[in-house]
């Protein structure tokens, strides 16, 4: 089995932004690459998991979602790190009705742990919303929560109950603090 890291991206990996669309709008958040990095030579996988909503919306198609992704991961594998996989939901409540797979319901993370053999156990959800600790709590993973994006904000939302293993400044803070890694960038 596998250990791997579930990332949001918008707001975790790269820089929040409204509904993001075009690939002018990929911009990493600072110190995300390393971290990644050093999280794929610390022998997990990493799995890009985003609610879409932009598509039921109608702002977007699915298809402008996957290029989005893969123009993502092209970017990182550029800078040597493997995005194993990407899932996202396209669903919103209001549009499509309710989802398995939109967070903070967990379906992305079981079937990328499905498809990928991965122990959820020995994985970690890493998110910058409420709703990304909730998937990660249903899954059955570990969490954190980043005060990129919507993090900060985020922590004064948390509900009783839910309450994540880790509050990391950003993605490299996370990765330093569970690698216990003083050498990654700041």
């Amino acid at each position: 089995m596998n250990k791997a890291i579930f990332l949001d991206r918008d707001g975790t990996v790269i820089e929040e932004g409204h509904y993001i669309s075009e690939v002018e709008q990929l911009t990493l958040i600072k110190g995300a690459a390393a971290a990644l990095k050093r999280l794929n030579e610390a022998g997990y996988l990493l799995v890009i998991v985003t609610n879409q909503a932009g598509v039921a919306r109608g702002y977007f198609d699915e298809e402008r979602v996957e290029l989005l992704n893969r123009e993502l991961g092209l970017t990182l594998s550029g800078k040597d790190i493997e995005i194993t996989g990407f899932k996202y939901c396209p669903h919103h409540p209001e549009h499509t009705g309710p989802c398995s797979c939109r967070k903070p319901e967990p379906g992305m993370l079981l079937d990328a742990a499905k498809e990928l053999e991965i122990d959820l156990a020995a994985s970690w959800m890493v998110g910058d919303k409420v709703a990304d600790i909730g998937a990660g709590v249903k899954a059955g993973c570990r969490t954190a929560l980043v005060k990129t994006g919507y993090g900060a904000q985020a922590i004064n939302e948390l509900p009783e109950g839910l309450k994540p293993d880790i509050i990391a400044d950003d993605l490299a803070d996370f990765a330093r603090t569970l690698l216990n890694d003083v050498t990654l960038e700041r």
